[in-house]
């Protein structure tokens, strides 16, 4: 589990189909080193990988056929990458961000880059409708791992755009983001659950709007 605020910005390769390796920067580095044992978890971009091998500048990971398919991590096989890195949340950590599951739901491409007196408006796009069903205004998204909140979208959810603010622009590889490049999306896993519920035959079909403000939730 993971909270989606990035502690450094890492360069990934790919070594073989089943192994990458992530370099973190000198000056960073014990930010994802200090602690870390070979089975633990650590957010590239977005993605839970397994440690495997750790290094005096980074570490290897083990990564699946499935994970290089549904994610932008393949872009390394052509060229070092660019990678968010958070390590896993601790008991009794703060929860800064929103819960990230480092589960990658699907890929969006980025539209454009506005920059405004106070912050980056971001707009994308993703073919995924298993990314698209959760996405809704002031909710949570994960962009490449990063805890983002939606300002705007369309009623699809194939449309979004995030604020995002000066500091988190400088410091993630959102910097780096081009028009038409992809990214992993993960949307907010309490709603996963929620339609889960409301799906379910044993649901309270009867909970509305009102039924929720009459019991103090909204």
């Amino acid at each position: 589990m993971f909270t989606g605020l990035i502690q450094t910005v890492g360069q990934l390769t790919l070594l073989d189909p089943e192994h990458v390796q992530v370099e973190c920067p000198e000056a960073s580095k014990q930010l994802i080193l200090s602690g870390l044992e070979i089975g633990d978890s650590v957010a590239v971009d977005g993605v839970c990988l397994t440690v495997t091998e750790i290094l005096g500048n980074g570490f290897v990971a083990d990564i699946s056929p499935e994970t290089l398919q549904r994610s932008t991590l393949a872009t390394a096989r052509t060229s070092a990458k660019a990678v968010n890195l958070e390590t896993s949340l601790r008991v009794g950590s703060k929860l800064g961000g929103h819960f990230v599951t480092g589960h990658v739901d699907g890929l969006g491409h980025l539209k454009s880059t506005t920059q405004t007196a106070s912050s980056w408006e971001l707009t994308f796009t993703t073919d995924s409708s298993q990314v698209a069903r959760y996405i809704l205004s002031k909710g949570s998204i994960a962009i490449n791992g990063i805890s983002l909140t939606v300002a705007d979208c369309n009623d699809q959810g194939n449309w979004f755009m995030v604020a995002v603010i000066p500091h988190t622009y400088a410091e993630t590889n959102l910097y780096y983001l081009r028009p038409g490049n992809p990214v992993n999306l993960e949307g907010d896993i309490l709603g996963k659950y929620v339609e889960k519920f409301m799906r379910s035959p044993h649901a309270n079909h009867d909970i509305t709007p009102n039924f929720l403000a009459e019991h103090g939730y909204l």
